[in-house]
């Protein structure tokens, strides 16, 4: 038996000091981080769905420079500090080569600061606000638009189309959703407007009436909130139960049909807007991947082609520089166009999108949305 395990331990030696003379291929690792658990799963949901189906494409036509991805879950649950434990953890223990996340902005803002520190490469499906890439940190990208530019659509939204001037303006207090309301709020100032009412809530409140009865004291025409589903829903729905009927507007932290669930109904979402990219379900280039992804009964709402698209990105990098090294990769994604399925994308010197393609969206009734004419 001594003998045995001597010759077994041997074997194995020898296998994995022939692996690299013999071209024998490692699991490449490529981390998806973001809300797995908690209120605002739905969202991690979307981004893993679409790492997934890219990886398991690129993996069947042969992987990236000849190694397999293996692809790893870090659960953030849109906490700040856990979202620093999850990058380190993919750093340090798990060794990965870039990371398609985080989705909450307060989450992405520190961990790409400890993916840059580690050199590791990090492009964000979802996170908006503006700091994600105004740090100059070179290995950080984002396949999204800012909150600057879509701030600015939903405030020339009720402005100009709406033609309202009586706006209260709320917010969750956090990165996100402070910011993409004081955003929304710039612009309306710079359009001669400034709010009937600036109001910040918690995250997890849930009984708005309070807040609603100031709301309905200031004669406010409309609403727009910077935040999540999670609290947007619950809003909306006391909004329309003190017999308010105006518009609520939002931006992309509701792109998730977890807002019926949260406002009790779809019947309270009717006069419900949002901002967003333009549906990436409705382009060309994602059609055949839309429909596998019907066909196997999931509906690739919200970000799912955007972490589709985040992981094309990362993979053409890849394969163009023949390096997993992130300085490389994304120098050259500063200079070059990646086709995904969304359409050809290209960055600047941020990390930003070169081309914004914010959009406004009406939910109805009966809990759908659809893109405004």
């Amino acid at each position: 038996m001594q003998k045995l395990t001597k010759t077994l331990l041997g074997l194995c030696v020898g296998a994995s000091l022939l692996a690299p003379v013999l071209g024998l291929a490692e699991a490449l690792r490529i981390g998806v981080g973001g809300p797995f658990s908690g209120p605002y799963a739905a969202f991690g949901e979307q981004m893993w769905r679409g790492a997934e189906m890219a990886v398991q494409d690129i993996n069947q036509a042969g992987g990236v420079n000849g190694n397999k991805i293996d692809l790893l879950k870090g659960d953030d649950a849109c906490e700040p500090k856990q979202a620093v434990a999850v990058a380190n953890r993919f750093v340090d223990k798990d060794g990965v080569k870039a990371v398609v996340g985080h989705f909450c902005s307060a989450s992405t803002i520190p961990a790409t600061q400890v993916y840059a520190e580690g050199g590791v490469l990090a492009i964000t499906p979802g996170s908006t606000n503006p700091l994600v890439t105004d740090r100059n940190l070179s290995t950080v990208f984002r396949t999204c638009g800012r909150d600057d530019q879509q701030g600015k659509v939903g405030a020339e939204f009720l402005l100009n189309r709406m033609k309202l001037k009586k706006i209260a303006v709320v917010h969750d207090k956090t990165t996100y959703g402070q910011g993409l309301a004081n955003a929304m709020r710039e612009r309306m100032h710079q359009l001669g407007v400034t709010e009937v009412l600036y109001e910040g809530i918690t995250q997890g409140e849930k009984d708005f009436n309070a807040l609603v009865t100031k709301i309905k004291s200031t004669g406010a025409e409309a609403v727009y909130f910077g935040g999540l589903h999670s609290e947007a829903g619950p809003m909306v729905r006391q909004i329309r139960e003190q017999g308010m009927k105006i518009p609520f507007v939002s931006g992309d932290g509701v792109v998730s049909k977890d807002l019926i669930i949260s406002a009790g109904g779809p019947s309270y979402l009717e006069g419900v807007y949002m901002t967003f990219g333009a549906d990436p379900r409705k382009i060309a280039a994602g059609k055949e991947l839309v429909e596998r992804f019907r066909k196997a009964g999931y509906e690739p709402e919200g970000y799912t082609l955007y972490a589709y698209a985040t992981m094309q990105a990362i993979v053409a990098a890849m394969q163009a520089t023949k390096s997993n090294d992130a300085q490389p990769l994304a120098d050259w994604l500063h200079k070059n166009t990646v086709t995904t399925v969304m359409g050809p994308k290209a960055w600047d010197a941020k990390g930003d999108l070169t081309t914004s393609d914010y959009v406004v969206y009406q939910w109805d009734n009966k809990g759908n949305y659809a893109e405004m004419p």
